[in-house]
């Protein structure tokens, strides 16, 4: 397989992982809202660091894509 082909389909793959982690950071946020004051301090802070989590994965794969 060309260079070329081999880094447009990594690319791909690395894109459509990118746009799960920031839909997965999106639905926690979006939990957050809707739930709102039924949410325990607790559950609120685990909801912050999933969605953290979920960016910096979505980070990770765009720089990925950046230096291919």
């Amino acid at each position: 397989m060309s260079d070329e082909i081999e880094k447009a389909l990594k690319n791909t793959g690395d894109a459509i992982k990118e746009g799960g982690h920031r839909l997965e950071a999106e639905g926690e946020r979006a939990k957050r809202d809707i739930a709102g004051d039924e949410m325990t301090a607790g559950e609120k802070l685990g909801s912050v660091g999933k969605e953290v989590v979920a960016d910096g994965k979505a980070e990770v794969d765009k720089l990925k894509r950046e230096t291919r």
